[in-house]
């Protein structure tokens, strides 16, 4: 089918590496409202979808990826780096507030007879970065 639409292999090889690079990682970032504390390890930090008995707020953590084959890959890949953000400020564990979706759009095909526009959905997360007592 690729042969009668008579797109050059260049360009289609430049598209397949412009997906894989923009898809291939996760991206996070914290805004300090509490107290940070020594920094941890990112599989120390609990996620929590109710409030536990006892905890102070760090601060906000936000993530987004679009990395996973799946839109479940890329949800597990947006929490790996809400883990990895609240971390950093020495939370061990994190409430989520809110997940959801963003949609960009990749235009490409300029210089050429063909253009295209390629959807890119990635997956976001929002959470409080909390340490909690006791834990």
């Amino acid at each position: 089918m690729l042969r009668h639409m008579n797109i050059p292999r260049s360009a289609l090889l430049l598209l397949a590496l412009a997906m894989l690079a923009l898809g291939a990682c996760a991206s996070g970032s914290a805004i300090v409202t509490g107290k940070p504390r020594a920094p941890i390890a990112p599989e120390q930090v609990r996620i929590y979808l109710e409030p536990p008995a006892a905890f102070d707020v760090i601060g906000l953590v936000n993530a987004s990826s679009n990395a996973g084959w799946t839109e479940q890959g890329s949800l597990d890949y947006a929490i790996e780096e809400l883990k990895r953000q609240a971390a950093k400020l020495g939370a061990n564990g994190v409430l989520l507030v809110s997940s959801g979706d963003r949609t960009t759009t990749i235009i490409g095909g300029q210089g050429t007879p063909y253009v295209y526009a390629v959807p890119v959905v990635a997956k976001t997360v929002q959470a409080r970065a909390i340490f909690v007592k006791g834990q």
